[in-house]
């Protein structure tokens, strides 16, 4: 049952993904890729929306699966993202709630790689966390569990004590599979698909996110209900 009333979620740690969620690259991000979708004479709406919240080099090779050099063309792309940073900025929410999180409680999980997160968050002015997954670290990428569980060891709880943070079915699936309750934030898709996927809740923003309090390493946080915020 859906609700709108503000609801409290206790956890041991919080995974974040970071484009969408901490940082709003989404107009860096579809540069870059209707040039590339352009070049091979691709559907550009499309491939920008499949290539959100997945490794890039999973997008290559979906859309060139014959004998196109895949590497050369994922680092192609990879090279004109980490160039292309202008407008890139937090969201908002996310560098009030990282500075007030115990930096051993959080972790950033995303598809990209080192060079280009590190890239971005210099852009946004957010600081660097102690833990990071990127698509440097994994095998099988989002919408594979494989980088929540990673994120969640390196805090050192299970999954199921984990609260991921995403904007894209990709990662939604990716955080449910891994075992974590997952809060979907509309920055990039609609509710709806975010609900479909799985979140457990739905928000606009991280602005609707507070920390409330810290008990024996556990967090409290709450959610405040906004506009089209709807919780489960």
């Amino acid at each position: 049952m859906l609700t709108t009333a503000a609801v409290e979620i206790l956890c041991s740690g919080v995974l974040f993904d970071m484009d969408g969620v901490l940082l709003d690259s989404t107009p860096a991000v579809a540069r870059v890729w209707r040039w590339w979708a352009g070049r091979h004479g691709l559907p550009a709406d499309e491939v920008v929306h499949r290539a959100h919240g997945r490794p890039s080099l999973a997008t290559v090779r979906d859309y060139l699966p014959g004998a196109a050099d895949h590497a050369a063309e994922n680092l192609e792309i990879e090279q004109r993202e980490i160039a292309d940073v202008a407008g890139i900025q937090a969201l908002p929410g996310a560098r009030e709630l990282l500075a007030a999180l115990p930096l051993e409680r959080w972790a950033i999980v995303t598809s990209c790689t080192l060079p280009l997160a590190e890239a971005r968050f210099a852009a946004g002015g957010l600081p660097r966390p102690r833990w990071l997954v990127t698509a440097d670290d994994v095998v099988a990428g989002k919408p594979a569990p494989d980088p929540y569980l990673q994120g969640a060891a390196l805090l050192g709880c299970p999954p199921s004590e984990c609260l991921v943070v995403e904007d894209v079915a990709a990662g939604v699936v990716a955080g449910k599979a891994a075992g974590a309750r997952v809060l979907g934030l509309t920055t990039t898709v609609g509710a709806a698909e975010l609900r479909a996927a799985g979140a457990d809740w739905v928000a606009s923003s991280l602005a609707s996110v507070r920390l409330r309090a810290v008990h024996a390493g556990r967090l409290e946080l709450g959610l405040a209900a906004g506009r089209g915020d709807t919780y489960s």
